[in-house]
């Protein structure tokens, strides 16, 4: 069955809005900036919408067609980041991590704290005054604080989220941005729910702290009681050269190869039946795709399916480079072959889906 419209296009709109998006900050807890936006955006075209006790944004598109399949569509807000925990005085903060970072990465990094957007930098012991053997251990996170100046520390409080400086940019066919994971994903469902397949009553779950334990998405699954559901996320491409330039054969994803199709992570066995249809049509419409290599992480997709009597759950994502750092790349094409899969995905689906 051929779709009657074609897929929504990313052009110079849609990646403003991802600009946009990237340069908000939305630390688990904390995601009003960036449901703001989302709201912004999908309000006009609602046909029901509301926000739920825990921040989530539930919208519904209404098919055009009698008993059409109730599918979910899951992207998070939510970003992994910071939060303050103790003042120390002088423009000195304590902070823990909020979500899964890599610490390695935390010294010298530019951050913005708190609502006001102030401005600091994550502080370390320098160089000069180490001792041997020390620079060759990781940094304890409890020994760095965040330092934003005699007169920024009197508008940070404890409790005040802080998220990396990083502004997105693009160069050519790369884009880079800081919290691509899931920002990527909340871009290409806005775009999904002003476009939306016909044959489908797309109910669109925007959700909170899927960083600290697909927290959101559980409430969101139980409101909609949908038939089906597919998580967009982002994953980490693991497809870098081997350190002695011997070949890589642990990457997960690669870039440039397309959306990427999740047969088992951490959380999840997907549905096969959704498994191969997104698959066959793939390759019927000649939309790249590939699978991502089992092993650990996963996506909302992991609470949606323990649901209610169990929702068939798929996760489709977006390949990017450096995940959970002060910086993601990713690539436009790959962007662009997510929406178009998915949307034909849903263009084809019918009942004859939940069929075993």
């Amino acid at each position: 069955m051929s779709p009657a419209t074609p897929a929504p296009q990313i052009g110079a709109e849609q990646i403003a809005l991802l600009e946009k998006l990237s340069n908000a900050c939305a630390v688990s807890g904390d995601e009003a900036q960036v449901r703001k936006i989302v709201l912004e955006e999908i309000k006009p075209f609602a046909d029901d919408l509301r926000v739920d006790a825990l921040g989530n944004v539930l919208a519904v598109r209404k098919a055009r067609t009698p008993n059409a399949l109730r599918v979910m569509v899951d992207a998070h807000m939510d970003e992994v980041g910071f939060m303050i925990v103790e003042d120390d005085k002088d423009g000195l903060f304590r902070f823990v991590a909020v979500g899964g970072l890599d610490e390695r990465t935390l010294p010298g990094k530019k951050v913005l704290v708190g609502a006001e957007n102030v401005p600091g930098i994550i502080g370390a012991k320098p160089i000069h005054l180490t001792e041997e053997g020390e620079t060759e251990r990781k940094i304890p996170i409890e020994s760095l604080r965040i330092d934003v100046g005699l007169k920024g520390g009197k508008k940070v409080k404890v409790g005040d989220r802080a998220t990396f400086a990083t502004r997105f940019w693009q160069s050519g066919n790369a884009l880079f941005g800081k919290a691509l994971d899931d920002r990527l994903g909340v871009a290409t469902l806005i775009e999904l729910f002003k476009n939306p397949p016909e044959n489908i009553e797309l109910l669109a779950a925007f959700t909170v702290q899927e960083e600290i334990g697909l927290r959101g998405a559980r409430p969101a699954a139980y409101a909609f009681n949908p038939q089906l559901a597919i998580a967009l996320d982002s994953t980490p491409a693991n497809d870098l050269p081997m350190w002695d330039g011997s070949e890589n054969i642990f990457y997960n994803t690669r870039l440039g190869a397309g959306p990427a199709l999740y047969i088992a992570d951490s959380a999840t066995l997907s549905d096969p039946r959704l498994v191969r249809h997104f698959a066959q049509t793939g390759e019927q419409m000649g939309i790249p795709f590939q699978f991502r290599q089992p092993g650990g992480g996963g996506t909302n997709a992991g609470a949606i399916h323990r649901v209610r009597e169990g929702v068939p759950s798929l996760s489709v994502s977006v390949p990017g480079r450096f995940a959970h750092t002060a910086i993601m790349l990713a690539r436009l094409d790959d962007w662009q072959n997510t929406l178009a899969l998915v949307y034909y995905a849903l263009s084809r689906l019918d009942a004859g889906i939940l069929q075993r």
